[in-house]
């Protein structure tokens, strides 16, 4: 067996020119482009390169860019300052804080700040909330992003046994709490799971961000599983993931590479949700002009 390969910047191309599409309509619409506000604060090189891929990807699908940059030695009061004026800015549909932020600044409570409607990234507690209560929001992107791509390849998710390997906030929980909103039995797999490989080889589906290279093998993998690697690693032999390619192609139905799998959907997913966010908030004026005692019609 060898595995089919889904591609992730073949789907995420697609992805982001539907939303280019959407863009250009809200535009006609309402005379003004949904926008997208990063906010940077200091110089780590990583996080540049990030932002950048962002900015421009939003530029190409028609976003305007609203971009702050801060020093590193920035108050907690600066950035709260700028996450204001932010959300008060009719103009920013979205608002997404690069994270990690400097050591003397409290990245999660920062995060809060952002006002839900506006959380691109879909990271607040409110919108975690939602998230599990199953209630309408904005989705973190990653996840989002998963579930694109097993939808491109026809993987069904319904009845579906999926691990998903990794328990953190921005990957690992909300993948589980979208996988259960589209009925399938989720079991979390992490770092104390008693004997990692023999739960993975129940799962129809595997989805590993797990932020270990080469964590998963041959021999975790059932015969024709799905396996989506979120991973992504700088080794000596280049970017590589948490699932051992080579050996899981053999083995596994449909297989992510790295890169090119899920991290084109990040992109992806973060465009969609910015003009996501614009549409629910012109809906929500229009719905609130029509209701005005004072609309004229």
């Amino acid at each position: 067996m060898t595995a089919a390969i889904i591609d992730g910047a073949a789907v995420a191309r697609a992805s982001r020119a539907r939303t280019a599409g959407r863009a250009a309509a809200f535009r006609a619409r309402h005379g003004v482009a949904p926008g997208l506000a990063t906010v940077l604060v200091g110089d780590d090189p990583a996080s540049e390169v990030y932002v950048r891929n962002k900015r421009r990807a939003a530029t190409e699908a028609g976003i305007a860019d609203f971009h702050r940059h801060l020093d590193a030695r920035s108050a907690p009061d600066d950035l709260a300052g700028v996450i204001a004026d932010l959300g008060a800015d009719h103009r920013v549909s979205g608002i997404l804080l690069q994270l990690p932020v400097p050591q003397h600044l409290d990245g999660p409570a920062l995060v809060d700040l952002i006002p839900p409607d506006k959380d691109v990234d879909g990271l607040t507690t409110l919108s975690q909330g939602l998230l599990a209560r199953g209630l309408p929001g904005l989705r973190p992107c990653t996840p989002s992003g998963v579930i694109e791509l097993l939808d491109s390849a026809d993987v069904g998710l319904a009845g579906a046994h999926v691990v998903v390997v990794g328990r953190s906030e921005l990957v690992g929980k909300p993948m589980a709490q979208l996988l259960l909103g589209r009925d399938a039995t989720v079991t979390i797999a992490h770092s104390r799971t008693r004997n990692l490989e023999a739960v993975t080889r129940e799962a129809d589906i595997l989805v590993v961000a797990a932020g270990r290279p080469a964590l998963i093998t041959a021999r975790h993998v059932k015969p024709g599983a799905a396996v989506i690697d979120v991973g992504i690693h700088r080794t000596s032999h280049g970017l590589a993931g948490d699932v051992a390619f080579d050996e899981v192609s053999a083995v596994a139905g449909y297989l992510t590479p790295v890169p090119g799998g899920v991290g084109p959907m990040t992109i992806a997913a973060l465009l969609s949700n910015t003009v996501s966010a614009a549409e629910i908030r012109a809906a929500a004026t229009e719905s609130t002009d029509r209701r005005s005692p004072h609309h004229v019609l």
